[in-house]
C-alpha cells in the first residue's frame, strides 16, 4: 500500500487501547463516580435536616411563564354618565329642599328676610354656571343652571303669595308663565354670548316647554270658550312647528315636535268634538274653521318636512282634517241619508286635489282611502242584512209574498237607519277603484274590489229602495248570469278576479234561494232557473267544477221542492232526488277533467245521502234506496279508474238487505251475516289465488268472523239444538279445512267455536257431576290438576312451542 494512502487511513481509524490500560481507565472513573455519590448522598441529608427543622418552610419560586392579559372586565356605566346621574340626583334634591324652604319655612322669617333670601338664593345659582362654564365643567353648569331655572319659579309663587295676593290666579299664572318663558330664554341665550362658551343646553328647551302655557291661558284668563281656547292650543301648535322646523339646536328641535304633536293631536281631538257636538250650521262652521286651521298647519308641516315618512303622515292629517270640517257643516244642514254620501263626495275630491311632491301626494291618496273605506263600511250591516235576512224563510216557507223586497229580508232582522243611499255610496267607490287605480301590480284588485263593490250595490238597491218583492227576485235572478258571464268573457278579469266573479255568483244564488221561499211558484221557478244557469255556465265556463257542483246542488233542492210542491211523502221524494246521482254518474264517466268529475262525483254522493236521509222514516223504501244507491256506485265501480267504489256498492247493497230483513222482522242474525260473509269469503278466495303469499287472517278472517262471532253469541243463550250443532258442524269443517290447507285463521277460529260450543253443550252435565260429588273434590281435583301440571311444566312448554311453531309455518 502506498504510504499517502496508508497515512490517511490511520489518521481516520478508531483506537483501541490494550485491555490492562483500558481497565486502569474503567477504575478511575468508577472511584470518581462513587467520589460524586458521596458528595450528593451528603447535600441529600443536609437538606433533608433543614426541611424538618423549618416551622412553615418557604416555598420554591418556580420560573413561570409571563401572565398573559385577559380581556378587561368592562364597566357598567360610563364615567360622564355616573357624573350626569350625580349631577341629576343632586340638583333633584336641592330642588325639592328649595321647595321645602319655600312651602314650608317661609313663615319663620319676616318680609326683608325672605325676599334677601330667594333673590340672593336665585342670583347666585344662576350666575354659578358662568364661572363653572369658564372651567369647563359643562355637566355640572347644566345642573346649576336647572336649579336656577326652578328657583325662578319659587320665585313667582312667593310673589304671588307676598306682593301679588289680590291677582286672578289664572291673569298670575298666565303672566307668570310669559315672563318665565322669556327671562329662561333670555338666560339661555345670555350664556351662549359669553365669550369662548357653547352656552347651555337646557335653558333654551325649559324655555320653550313653559311657552306653550301663555296662549292658553291669557285665553282662559280673558274668558275665552270652548271654540277660544281650542284655538289657542292650534296657534300654540303652529309656533312648535315653525320652531321644530326652522330651529338647528336639537334639544329645542325635539321638545318642539314632542310639543307640536302634543298640542296638535289636542285641539284637532277638540275641534273633532265640537263638531260632533254643535247644533246649528253656525256652530258647526265655526268648529270646521278650527278643523281647517289644523289641516293648513299640517299642511305646513308636511311642506318643510326634513322626511318623506312625516310629510306623508302631515299630508293625511291635513286631508282627513280638511274633509272633517266640511263634513260637520253638512251633518247638520243635509237630511241623514247623504250624510256619509257627503262625506265620501269630500273623500273623492281628495283625489284631485294631490298636487305637490311625491310624498305629500302620497299622504293625500292615503286619506282619500281612508275616507272611502269608512264609507264601505258603513254600507257593510245595510249588505249582511240583504245577504242574510233571507234565511228567515226557512222557518216561515211558502207563508205568502211579502210586501216589498225590504220587508222580503228583515223578517227577523231590522233594516239600519239612513242606508238609503248605500247604493250610491258603493259604487260612486266602485268607480274610483276602476277608474283611478292605473298601476300594473294594483290594477287586478281593484278591478276585483270594484266588482264586489259593484255587485253589493246591485244586491241592495231593491231592498234600499224598498222595490217590490218580484222586482227583487228577477234583479237577483239576473245577476247570477251577469256574474257568470262577466268571469266567463271578461276580458279584464283573469284568475283571481273570475274566481270571484263565479263566488259572488254562487253567493248571490244563495240569497236568492231563501228568499224565493216566500212563495211556492217564486222556488220552483228560481231552483229551476239556478240549475239551467249553471249547467250551461259549467258546459261553456272556465270555472266548470264549481258550476257543475253548483247545478247538481241546485237540482238536488228543486227535487225536494217539487216533491213538497206535490204533496209526496218524504219517501216517496227520495226516489225523485236519486235522478241526480244518477246524471252525475253518468255525467263523471264522460268528463275528462279530473277536478271536475271528482267535484260531480262528491256532489252526486251527497245527493245520494240526501235521499237516504229523506227514505228514513220507512224502512222498506229505504231498503230500496239504498239498493239503487249501490246499483249506482256498482255502475261507476266498472270504469277502471273507480274500482274501489265497488266496495261502496257492497256495502250498500249489505246496508238494503239488513233494512229489508228488518222490516220483515227477522231475528235469525244468520240472515244479516251471510250475505257478508259470503262475498267476503269469495273475495278472499280470489285474493289468495293471485297472491299465494297472503295471509289467511287477511284473506278469510274478517269474512268467518262476520258470521261466527254473532252466532256463537247466540247460541250461547239459545235453548234449542239446532244453532249449536250447526255451529259445531261448521266449526268442525272450518278447523278440518284449516288442517287439511294449512291455513292458520280457519284452523283457529273453526277449533275455536267448536271447543266454546262443545262446552257450552257439556256444560248442564258439569253442572250436575258437581252437584253430584262431595264438596271437597273439586278442591282436590284442582290441587291435583296444578300438581300435575307444575311436574310436567318443561314438557308442557315445549309443546306449546311446538304448537306455536305449527301455527307460525301456515299462512
Amino acid at each position: 500500500m502506498p504510504s499517502g494512502v496508508t497515512r490517511t487511513t490511520l489518521r481516520h481509524m478508531t483506537y483501541f487501547p490494550p485491555p490492562a490500560e483500558e481497565l486502569r481507565f474503567l477504575d478511575s472513573e468508577l472511584r470518581q463516580l462513587d467520589a460524586r455519590r458521596a458528595q450528593l448522598l451528603a447535600r441529600r441529608a443536609w437538606l433533608i435536616t433543614m426541611l424538618q427543622q423549618a416551622v412553615q418552610p418557604a416555598p420554591p419560586v418556580w420560573p413561570s411563564r409571563p401572565a398573559q392579559p385577559g380581556p378587561s372586565a368592562r364597566p357598567e356605566a360610563t364615567a360622564p354618565g355616573v357624573q350626569n346621574v350625580l349631577l341629576l340626583l343632586g340638583g333633584i334634591l336641592l330642588t325639592i329642599a328649595a321647595m321645602v324652604f319655600t312651602l314650608v319655612s317661609w313663615g319663620h322669617l319676616g318680609i326683608a328676610g325672605r325676599s334677601l333670601v330667594l333673590g340672593a338664593v336665585t342670583l347666585a345659582v344662576l350666575g354659578a354656571p358662568v364661572a363653572l362654564l369658564r372651567r369647563g365643567l359643562r355637566s355640572t353648569a347644566e345642573s346649576v343652571a336647572g336649579l336656577g331655572l326652578a328657583l325662578t319659579v319659587l320665585d313667582a309663587y312667593a310673589l304671588h303669595e307676598v306682593v301679588f295676593t289680590a291677582a286672578d290666579a289664572a291673569t298670575y299664572t298666565a303672566a307668570a308663565s310669559t315672563a318665565l318663558a322669556a327671562l329662561w330664554a333670555a338666560y339661555g341665550t345670555a350664556l351662549a354670548a359669553l365669550p369662548g362658551s357653547a352656552g347651555l343646553r337646557l335653558p333654551h328647551p325649559a324655555a320653550l316647554a313653559v311657552a306653550q302655557l301663555p296662549l292658553v291661558l291669557w285665553t282662559v284668563a280673558l274668558g275665552g270658550g270652548p271654540l277660544t281656547v281650542t284655538a289657542a292650543v292650534l296657534l300654540t301648535t303652529a309656533f312648535d312647528a315653525v320652531v321644530a322646523l326652522r330651529v338647528a339646536e336639537r334639544p329645542v328641535r325635539v321638545v318642539a315636535l314632542v310639543c307640536a304633536f302634543g298640542t296638535g293631536g289636542w285641539g284637532v281631538l277638540a275641534a273633532g268634538l265640537l263638531s260632533l257636538g254643535a247644533a246649528g250650521p253656525s256652530a258647526a262652521a265655526r268648529a270646521a274653521a278650527l278643523l281647517l286651521l289644523a289641516a293648513v298647519i299640517a299642511l305646513g308641516v308636511a311642506r318643510f318636512a326634513p322626511r318623506p315618512g312625516l310629510a306623508t303622515g302631515m299630508a293625511t292629517t291635513a286631508a282627513l282634517c280638511a274633509v272633517a270640517g266640511p263634513v260637520g257643516v253638512l251633518r247638520v244642514s243635509v237630511p241623514g241619508d247623504w250624510v256619509v254620501p257627503a262625506c265620501l263626495a269630500c273623500g273623492i275630491a281628495l283625489l284631485a286635489a294631490a298636487r305637490g311632491p311625491a310624498a305629500m301626494r302620497r299622504g293625500v291618496v292615503l286619506a282619500s282611502g281612508v275616507v272611502q273605506a269608512g264609507a264601505v263600511l258603513w254600507a257593510v250591516p245595510a249588505v249582511g242584512v240583504t245577504l242574510l235576512g233571507p234565511v228567515a224563510w226557512l222557518r216561515h216557507s211558502w207563508a205568502g209574498a211579502p210586501a216589498d223586497a225590504r220587508a222580503a229580508v228583515t223578517v227577523d232582522a231590522f233594516w239600519p237607519p239612513y242606508a238609503v243611499t248605500v247604493p250610491l255610496v258603493l259604487l260612486a267607490v266602485a268607480a274610483v277603484l276602476a277608474t283611478a287605480v292605473r298601476g300594473e301590480e294594483l290594477r287586478p284588485q281593484a278591478l276585483t274590489a270594484a266588482l264586489t263593490l259593484t255587485w253589493a250595490a246591485v244586491l241592495v238597491t231593491p231592498t234600499a229602495l224598498e222595490l217590490p218583492y218580484l222586482v227583487g227576485l228577477l234583479i237577483q235572478g239576473l245577476s247570477v248570469p251577469v256574474l257568470l258571464a262577466v268571469a266567463l268573457h271578461g276580458s279584464a278579469l283573469r284568475g283571481a278576479a273570475a274566481r270571484t266573479a263565479t263566488g259572488l255568483a254562487l253567493l248571490t244564488s244563495l240569497g236568492l234561494a231563501f228568499l224565493s221561499l216566500a212563495t211556492e211558484s217564486a222556488t220552483l221557478g228560481v231552483l229551476a232557473s239556478l240549475t239551467v244557469v249553471f249547467a250551461v255556465a259549467a258546459w261553456r265556463g272556465r270555472q266548470t267544477p264549481m258550476c257543475a257542483a253548483a247545478a247538481l246542488g241546485w237540482a238536488t233542492a228543486l227535487a225536494c221542492a217539487v216533491g213538497a210542491s206535490a204533496g209526496w211523502r218524504p219517501e216517496i221524494v227520495a226516489l225523485l232526488v236519486l235522478v241526480v246521482p244518477v246524471a252525475a254518474a253518468l255525467l263523471a264517466a264522460r268528463l275528462d277533467d279530473s277536478a271536475t268529475t271528482v267535484t260531480v262525483e262528491v256532489t252526486g254522493a251527497v245527493a245520494g245521502f240526501v235521499a237516504i236521509a229523506l227514505a228514513v222514516a220507512d224502512p222498506p223504501l229505504l231498503a230500496l234506496v239504498l239498493s239503487l244507491c249501490g246499483v249506482i256506485a256498482a255502475g261507476t265501480a266498472v270504469r277502471p279508474d273507480r274500482r274501489d267504489v265497488g266496495y261502496a256498492a257492497v256495502a250498500l247493497f249489505v246496508l238494503a238487505s239488513w233494512v229489508r230483513l228488518a222490516a220483515w222482522q227477522v231475528g235469525l242474525p244468520e240472515a244479516y251475516t251471510l250475505p257478508v260473509t259470503v262475498p267476503a269469503l269469495l273475495v278472499g278466495a280470489l285474493r289468495r289465488r293471485r297472491d299465494p303469499a297472503a295471509s289467511s287472517w287477511t284473506a278469510y278472517g274478517p269474512g268467518l268472523t262476520v258470521t261466527l262471532l254473532p252466532s256463537l253469541a247466540t247460541a250461547w243463550s239459545d235453548a234449542e239444538w239446532t244453532r249449536p250443532l250447526l255451529l259445531g258442524a261448521a266449526g268442525l269443517l272450518l278447523t278440518l279445512l284449516g288442517a287439511r290447507h294449512r291455513l292458520r285463521a280457519p284452523l283457529v277460529l273453526g277449533g275455536s267455536v267448536l271447543a266454546l260450543v262443545a262446552l257450552h253443550e257439556l256444560a248442564p252435565y258439569l253442572v250436575q257431576v258437581t252437584d253430584a260429588l262431595p264438596r271437597w273434590v273439586p278442591p282436590a281435583l284442582a290441587g291435583l290438576l296444578l300438581l300435575a301440571l307444575g311436574a310436567t311444566y318443561e314438557q308442557r312448554l315445549r309443546d306449546v312451542r311446538r304448537v306455536r311453531e305449527v301455527l307460525g309455518r301456515m299462512n
